[in-house]
């Protein structure tokens, strides 16, 4: 089992940044790709980035420009820099993680609890 634990949320005015980080922690697991999503009141959760384990990046298209994601493979961590926030940033980001048990056969994806964004207009 992987677990997956996230930070960095918070109350931002508009305009402003954060940045949040995943942290997986297990025993002899190796991480595939890392993703980041969200999920707004009242609306259905959406993939906001993605980061593969040799780093190619996948972005929600409104987002770019605007959010970077990246990952420290060393610490089995994954970031996410969102800058110029608006107001429907708000919402619970997830971290997800792929991975595979080195002593396990086939993947499995751990998800953390999330942490909450509000950002304010």
């Amino acid at each position: 089992q992987v677990q997956l634990v996230e930070s960095g949320g918070g109350l931002v005015q508009a305009g402003g940044s954060l940045r949040l980080s995943c942290v997986a922690s297990g025993r002899l697991f190796v991480i595939g790709t890392m993703a980041w999503y969200r999920q707004a009141p009242g609306k259905q959760r959406e993939l906001v980035a993605s980061i593969s384990g040799s780093g190619g990046t996948n972005y929600l298209d409104s987002l770019k420009g605007r959010f970077t994601i990246s990952r420290d493979n060393a610490e089995n961590t994954s970031f996410l820099q969102m800058n110029s926030l608006k107001h429907e940033d708000t919402g619970v980001y997830y971290c997800n993680a792929n991975y595979r048990l080195i002593m396990g056969v086939g993947t499995n994806d751990a998800w953390g609890q999330g942490t909450q964004v509000t950002v304010s207009s």
